[in-house]
Parts: C-alpha cells; structure tokens; sequence
C-alpha cells in the first residue's frame, strides 16, 4: 500500500468511527468542526486521486444521479410477512401452537421487539461493504433502492470489527424519527412546500426518490432486526445474539428490544411498551415476538407466506366518530360493486379519512348503517379505514336505509347477487367500462405482461379519448395517437410503443395471470401453465380436467371454465395472438415418465433460492414435497443453518444433499 493509500485509509478508518459514534451510539466524541475538517482532508485527497476512491468511503453518500426508474432485485431468502394477533387470547393461542407444535410444555423464550412505523429494507454486505439495498416488494422481488439507502448516514458502507461473512443480508426498517419529521416538515413550510402527514409515508417517500440527492437531505434512520442470506461465515444461533453481533458490527439496533419468557412475558412487555409508546422517539404500531432460538425457529418452519415462530401484536385500532354523508358504489375490475362510505373528512391513525368501506351488503345490513349516521371509523396501520359500527343514540329521523343498485352505476347493467355470495356483481362482464378499464390495468401490471410506462392515469386517458375499449386495443396504438395526448411528447409515445412490442415476448404464466381470470393469481396462473403446457390445452379443459390441477378446487375450475366459455373473451384472446403475443410452451409428461416420480423430498435451512423455486422445480420433475423427514423421506435438501430435519435425517439414514448435489439432481 502507498503513503496515499495508506492516509486515505486512516481518514476513512477514523470517519467511519465518529460516524457510528455520532449516528450509531448517539456519543460523539470530537466537534462538529473537528469532524469537518478530516471530512475536507479526505476529500481533497480523493479529489487529487480519483482513482483510489471505494465505495465505501464516507464521501460516497450525498446521492449519484438521478435514476429513470427503479430496477429489481429478486431476494435470495424471501422476505416474509408476519401474521397478527390484536387481544391477549389471540397471543396466548399463539403460543399454544407453538407448544403443540414442538410437543414441549417448556416456556419458550422469545425476542420482544416495537414494531416500527417504516419500510422494510434489505442491504446486502459483501467482505463487510455495502453493495445493495432492496425494498421488501412482494416478497420475492423488490425495489433497487441501493443509490438512496446509500445517503443515510446511519447505515455503515464497512463493517465495523470482523468475523463477518462473506456475504451478509442484513434486513430492518427505515423510518423517519419524530423528531426529524417534524423539523423536515417544518422546513417544508416554511419553503412554501407540501408536507407529509405521518412518519412512515414520510420515509417510504424518501426513499422511493429517484434522485437519490433528494434522499439524501431526508433525515431517515434505520434499526436492524433480522438476518437474512448468510455465506462464507455464521451468525449466532440465537436471535438476540444475532442482533448483539450485528451492534458490534456497526449497525443499529432498536435500544428497546429484550428478551421475554413465554406468553406472559411478552404481554408484560406489549403493556410496557404500549405504556411509553408517545415518548418512543419514534412511530409503532405494536409488538413483534420471536422465538429466540434458530433451531427452534427452523423446526417450526412457516405456513403460506408467514414463520411459524413470529407474530405481531398490533395496537388497538384508532377510532374516531364522524358523520356518514353518502354512500356510492365502485365497480371492481370483476365487476363486484362495493359500498363506499363517503364520511365528514375526520383525522384518525396519522392520516385524513373522508371515504372509508362499508364491505358488502351483508356487512352494512349487520351493523344497521344508514346514510345520516354518526359512526365509528376505524384505521390501523395500512390497514383500509372501515365504519366499524354505528352510534345508535345520535341517529337522525331521516337517516335513509342503503340498498345495493338493481343496476350498474357504470355501464346500467342489471346487477346480480348469486346464491351464497356477499357480492354483488355487474352483468356487463368485459363489455362494462368499470371492468375494462381495470382488466386492461391489471393486464400491463408488472407481474402480467409487464408494460412499462403504462400506468393507471395513462391507461384512463387513452380511455377516455377513445384509443382503447378492450385489452387488445393496446397493441393497436400508434405513436402518434399517444403523443398528441395530455403531458405525452414523441419520445414518451414513443418509448409505450417500443415497450408495448417488447411485451408480446411473455411466458405462458404471464399470460394466463393477465388475463384476470377469478380467483386465478400468479402461483395458480403458473400451476394450470405447467399443468397443461399450453394454453389451447388449458382453453379446452372442462372442469373435471380442471379440478386435476392441484390446488385448483370447485371454485377456481368453475371460475376458469365460465371465462374460456365467453365468446367475447375468446375473440379478444385470438386477436391478442394474431397482434403478436407469443410464449414457449411447457413439455407436459405422464407423472409416472418423469425421472423423480415417486420419490420423496424435505427441504431445510438456508439456500440460495426460495424454497418455493425449488419445490416447483423438485414437482416439475415428479417428485413430492413434503413437511417433515421420515423413513419414506427420499432424501432431505439441506442449506446452511440446517436443525433438527438435519439431525433427524441422519438418525434416520436418510440421504442428505447440500446445494451442489441438488443442482445435479435438477438437470435430469
């Protein structure tokens, strides 16, 4: 290393210092001026060296420029959500679960954490750098947002200490102190700018700035709470020691996190914390529990998208009483038509609520809401408002009774309600402007056919001017026809057309997801595409050779046999096709010609891809999934941080494949 080489490591060893000491620990050692003026000294040595600049350096984080959109990162581990309790019970028959589940009458010791108010964040580390950030997404993709989590100031660029792995998911929340909030809001003000309402929609906005500058000059914060893809090293085995390790490499960890003995220990501590929840220097909705122990995490496992050994205990709801004006009737891309209450704007959980569901008919027949009624409104977290019930005492003699429309508000076609449904519903199917403006909306989304700069107020607007009435319309638009609309130049149009060609190249699960068939989602769109291998064989199914799908039941098969029967809705296919759209179809074998057929596998601790990916792949070629390691168990697919399958596989003599022997395995 070179004399330069070696200044510029020692200013950026001691900046990084004082930067944990001050963002970190709250405890700076040196003044500001002090601090200001090593921060010059490596800045004007990196500026006569450009080239021995590193990403990390703490000069690295006023913001690169400005981006044109967001890319995607596919989460190596997916990024769960949690399941919620809101009473003591619902606590308690968690933990009972967990009881039953692991066969133990012993108190499970448990991780109590607040349950912050921001935006879920993963950033991976590699030899101890920061090298990306994603959003959470959907749990399986989010958000490229490394530029802007790069700018906050508490989010070390180099680990601190060492004994890191090779490569680090360190996942947390970003959020906004109140403090900040309220001095970013008041500056706000004062510039003559639009403020925000609450913590969280401040942070989330920050941070989805495409000028990573503008980021930059937010004061966001970050607290780690969990650990996610973990390579060339290991972590505790312990969630709260995972979290002590983490405060000894630099990041930060929520302060009023402890651990807590069984139930009761976790109420003691919901109580405690709820207590100085106002004095919390910043926003939470509630409580998240975790079983302390990994093995005992892995051991329980997850059910659909959510673990087995987390839940979140959320706040009471916050209420407030404001008076029901009107009630009007949206028209839902299915055609559902659902009550909407049109309320006195009242301020309730952080936000301004004027409209608010009433659900169904059912649901406003129960609580007996009428138009005049003074009502409880109730929001909690992200969570819709809804009129939770009506204050009876304060009702007025001509408070009218809300009945459901015989026609559609939209398009004035007869509404009809089926037998044992809550909804109702708009016969006028693709034909009703409500159901095609959605269905064309959902047909671009990102997970459909993914049309890029096609977005909602783009597609009301070609709409409106006439450009399109059905979802094959889209691939009839000229650029010329799109450039002469409202805020859209030549390149604009130009650029919707090119992505408009570049979507005809899709892949049969796309399409069939686009195509908004009824209770048909992405997982069932890719079942029925593997299933039946291509869509002439799926268009032609009954429901008997639908309900041979797994996972497809009565409903879904009747869902999917009334679309294919529309004629309306085969001719827009045809012409879909006949535009250009194109797919490659799957190779759909007898189950019993397939090499794994018959065979039997578990998987268990952490690998490079999800465990759904690999189970789809594993089914793909025959095998069966299962839950639990048994005698009949073909063999178990074990990733680092393997427990107990692990140990019982071997009592058991069941073969046992790390990731290499599994990728073989998957080439037959």
């Amino acid at each position: 290393m070179s004399a330069i080489q070696a200044q510029l490591e020692t200013l950026r060893q001691q900046l990084r210092h004082h930067n944990h000491l001050y963002y970190v620990l709250d405890d700076p050692q040196i003044p500001d001026v002090e601090y200001d003026r090593l921060f010059r000294e490596l800045q004007s040595l990196e500026a006569a060296h450009p080239e021995l600049i590193t990403a990390d350096s703490p000069t690295q984080r006023v913001g690169a420029a400005p981006l044109s959109e967001f890319g995607e990162i596919r989460h190596a581990i997916p990024m769960l959500s949690l399941g919620n309790v809101f009473s003591d019970e619902e606590l308690l028959a968690f933990d009972k679960r967990i009881h039953d589940r692991l066969k133990s009458d012993a108190e499970t010791e448990f991780v109590a954490e607040p349950k912050l108010d921001g935006l879920a964040i993963s950033i991976l580390y590699e030899n101890g750098i920061f090298t990306r950030a994603a959003t959470r997404g959907d749990g399986e993709t989010g958000e490229d947002v490394t530029q802007n989590v790069r700018t906050i100031k508490s989010i070390p660029l180099h680990l601190m200490g060492e004994g890191w792995p090779a490569k680090l998911e360190v996942r947390g929340e970003i959020y906004m102190p109140k403090a900040g909030f309220e001095a970013f809001n008041a500056k706000m003000r004062a510039l003559g700018e639009k403020t925000f309402v609450n913590p969280r929609n401040a942070a989330a906005g920050s941070l989805r700035q495409l000028d990573p500058r503008l980021t930059a000059q937010r004061p966001l914060d970050m607290f780690c709470y969990a650990v996610g893809l973990v390579e060339g090293g290991a972590v505790p085995d312990t969630h709260y020691a995972i979290l002590q390790q983490f405060r000894a490499w630099g990041l930060r960890v929520c302060p009023d996190i402890c651990v807590v003995s069984g139930a009761q220990g976790c109420l003691a501590y919901f109580r405690e914390i709820g207590a100085k929840r106002s004095s919390l220097p910043y926003d939470i909705d509630g409580v998240v529990y975790k079983v302390n122990a990994i093995a005992t995490q892995q051991e329980l496992g997850f059910v659909s998208r959510a673990p087995r050994w987390a839940i979140a205990h959320k706040f009471p709801a916050q209420e407030e009483i404001t008076e029901l004006e009107g009630v009007e009737f949206q028209v839902g891309r299915t055609g559902a038509l659902t009550p909407v209450a049109r309320l006195k704007p009242v301020f309730v959980g952080g936000v301004t609520v004027s409209n608010a569901t009433l659900h169904n008919m059912d649901e406003i027949e129960r609580k007996d809401v009428r138009i005049g009624d003074y009502v409880i409104v109730r929001r909690a977290g992200d969570v819709i408002p809804e009129v939770a019930r009506v204050i009876p005492d304060r009702r007025p003699a001509d408070a009218q009774v809300i009945v459901m429309p015989t026609h559609c508000p939209v398009c004035g076609s007869e509404v009809e309600r089926p037998a044992g449904e809550a909804v109702a519903r708009c016969t006028g199917g693709l034909y009703c402007p409500a159901q095609v403006k959605e269905a064309i909306k959902h047909f671009a989304s990102r997970k459909a056919m993914n049309i890029d700069g096609l977005g909602d107020k783009l597609v009301e607007l070609c709409f409106e001017q006439g450009l399109i009435r059905h979802v094959d319309d889209l691939y009839r638009l000229q650029a010329a026809q799109v450039a002469a609309l409202e805020r859209m130049g030549e390149k604009s149009a130009e650029n919707l057309i090119n992505a408009l060609e570049k979507s005809k190249a899709t892949t049969l699960e796309r399409f069939i997801f686009a195509l908004g068939i009824r209770e048909v989602g992405e997982s069932t769109a890719k079942v029925l595409a593997r299933h039946f291998g291509s869509f002439e064989a799926l268009q032609a199914a009954d429901e008997a050779a639908l309900l041979q799908v797994p996972d497809v039941g009565p409903v879904v098969a009747t869902n999917i046999a009334h679309f294919f029967s529309e004629p309306h809705n085969r001719d827009t296919i045809g012409h879909l096709r006949e535009l250009g759209i194109h797919w490659q179809n799957y190779v759909v074998k007898p189950i019993e010609a397939l090499p794994l057929a018959g065979k039997t596998y578990v998987i268990t601790g952490t690998l490079s891809r999800s465990r759904d990916e690999i189970k789809a792949d594993l089914e793909g070629l025959g095998a069966k999934v299962a839950g639990s390691v048994s005698k009949k168990t073909t063999a178990l697919i074990a990733g680092e941080n393997a427990g107990s399958k692990l140990e019982k596989a071997e009592s058991l003599g069941v073969a046992v494949l790390d990731e290499a022997a599994l990728s073989v395995l998957l080439t037959r």
